[in-house]
């Protein structure tokens, strides 16, 4: 528990320190969350913290604790997620495991108390309160609104797949051991106060979630207490543990995280495949043969030398290369994404207005839920002899499935038996030129897409107007 005094009083004023100008700005900052784009989602988010100086001197590199006293903003957060939300939820049917955990951490370990089958909400009280068990709530974007709002623009925002859980504490009591996650953390504190205690991480940027034993992560390098309204951010990597402070009844706070096997490493390993394949074509040094019996050898330092030389020769082809194959980080992206929020009442998308026709005006909308990607073509079968078409597609997530974001493909299957899957159009290669004119325009007459015929321009802008994607001014 937090002491009034000594080690922890310094820290917390380290602590506050830090966050001295994010006070002193917050009664000029907005007291709730702006909407109106991806952008200003994640400036209010961190507010009073300008994103410049976010991305300087905090992603990636240390925690920021996010003090801000305001009792709209709380209010606000508090709407995100309630304990009292739990009694309804539970009556739509919740499963421990898929949707709900029980735990405690007794003696640096955790210790799950989960039933079978169905949340019962009675027992899962007299869990809470007689057992002093923390509630895990997985991705509750699922059944709340406002966190849907929230993670579908992160997401456009970081172009990477944004999850949450939420976090139900009593009061003299600890969910987790001490650990370190592998994704980037935004903690917003909901309801009631939480003791935190950070620690010098011991794998920088981990790649994995892993348990630490206190005799090895020594002291905390901050300590304070988050209250309704505040945020934390640290990085991934990043050791920490909470508990609910005695005297305060329960604690509930929602993490977000983002940026989950998003890194260099990962794109490298998606994309140079496709960089081997194209440079092969055109570079014979690629198309000439391995050492004889390299494959059973122990000893390679020779064949490491010539490696190296051929990753030189790749890197120089990088140099002059505008486009990478990223297919496959790209596509479990856009399938596995949130599709926009617009509405609990509202209708499926459907395409409105006008036919696009040869003289029409069109405009993309729905920008930052689409891609367009270079790939083999993935339909039609071509002989062993003769490499695969490469043809254009475009994926989008306006149809994706809000229900099953994040819960993994054992999830994904809806009731009618139809499993997640990718949303989109595929067209000739010789139509990416024109699909690049939309996509990085503003409007555009259809007579003038980048097409042989007009038949071929009608047909590409009605493929896209079918499926939402663009609207006619």
């Amino acid at each position: 528990m937090p002491k009034k005094g000594g080690k922890h009083a310094e820290m917390e004023k380290e602590m506050q320190a830090q966050c001295k100008r994010a006070k002193v700005e917050a009664a000029c900052s907005p007291s709730v969350m702006s909407f109106e784009n991806p952008d200003s989602l994640f400036g209010s988010l961190i507010s009073p913290i300008k994103q410049e100086v976010f991305f300087r001197e905090y992603w990636e590199q240390k925690p920021l604790l996010v003090q801000r006293n305001d009792p709209l903003l709380a209010a606000y957060y508090q709407s995100l997620f309630q304990l009292s939300d739990l009694k309804a939820l539970c009556s739509q049917g919740l499963y421990y495991g898929r949707d709900i955990n029980i735990c405690r951490c007794v003696n640096g370990k955790k210790k799950v108390l989960n039933k079978e089958g169905k949340v019962n909400y009675m027992q899962l009280k007299k869990d809470f309160d007689q057992k002093k068990a923390t509630i895990q709530f997985h991705q509750p974007q699922r059944f709340k609104e406002e966190l849907w709002k929230i993670q579908e623009k992160l997401e456009c925002y970081f172009g990477s797949l944004v999850g949450s859980n939420v976090y139900i504490t009593p009061q003299g009591s600890q969910g987790l051991p001490p650990h370190y996650d592998d994704v980037e953390v935004f903690i917003l504190q909901l309801e009631g106060e939480k003791h935190w205690r950070l620690y010098k991480p011991t794998v920088h940027l981990a790649r994995e979630y892993n348990v630490e034993s206190e005799d090895r992560i020594g002291n905390p390098t901050h300590e304070f207490i988050l209250k309704p309204g505040d945020l934390l951010y640290f990085p991934r990597g990043t050791i920490h543990q909470a508990d609910t402070p005695l005297g305060i009844s329960y604690s509930t706070h929602v993490t977000i995280s983002t940026y989950q096997n998003n890194s260099w490493g990962d794109f490298l390993l998606d994309t140079i495949p496709g960089l081997v394949f194209d440079t092969a074509k055109e570079d014979v040094a690629l198309r000439t043969s391995i050492p004889r019996q390299l494959l059973m050898q122990v000893d390679i330092a020779e064949s490491t030398k010539k490696l190296s030389s051929l990753l030189r020769r790749l890197a120089d082809r990088l140099e002059n290369t505008r486009d990478l194959r990223s297919s496959d980080m790209k596509k479990d992206f856009i399938m596995n994404r949130l599709p926009p929020c617009l509405g609990c009442d509202s209708d499926p998308l459907t395409p409105g207005g006008k036919l696009p026709k040869i003289e029409s005006k069109i405009r993309l909308q729905f920008r930052d839920y689409t891609m367009v990607t270079v790939e083999p073509d993935q339909e039609n079968s071509v002989s062993i002899m003769k490499p695969p078409l490469e043809m254009v597609y475009v994926y989008h997530s306006l149809k994706n499935r809000r229900e099953t974001h994040m819960m993994g493909t054992d999830d994904s299957t809806s009731e009618e038996g139809s499993s997640q899957q990718t949303y989109g159009l595929r067209f000739p290669l010789s139509y990416l030129d024109a699909l690049k004119q939309i996509w990085c325009g503003s409007i555009i007459k259809v007579k003038d897409l980048n097409l042989i015929s007009d038949e071929q321009k009608e047909n590409l802008a009605l493929s896209l107007w079918t499926e939402c994607l663009i609207e006619v001014i």
